[in-house]
């Protein structure tokens, strides 16, 4: 799903993580891209000893300050 939001063009885009932060069974990924101008954040959560993206409100930031 994460794929089909990137242009074909960019298909080689570059990603930089920025920072990350664990709080309880939740993750946050930030990172900046080569196709967005702005950073953008990851949720991931823990299920079965597994991480997996999970989808974020649309006003949650995570523990970022930006």
């Amino acid at each position: 799903m994460i794929q089909n939001l990137v242009p074909d063009e960019e298909i080689g885009a570059k990603v930089e993580i920025l920072d990350e932060a664990v709080v309880d069974n939740t993750a946050w990924v930030l990172y900046n891209s080569s196709f967005d101008k702005k950073p953008g954040i990851f949720k991931l959560i823990i299920e079965n000893g597994h991480w997996k993206a999970t989808s974020k409100g649309p006003r949650e930031k995570g523990p970022f300050n930006f």
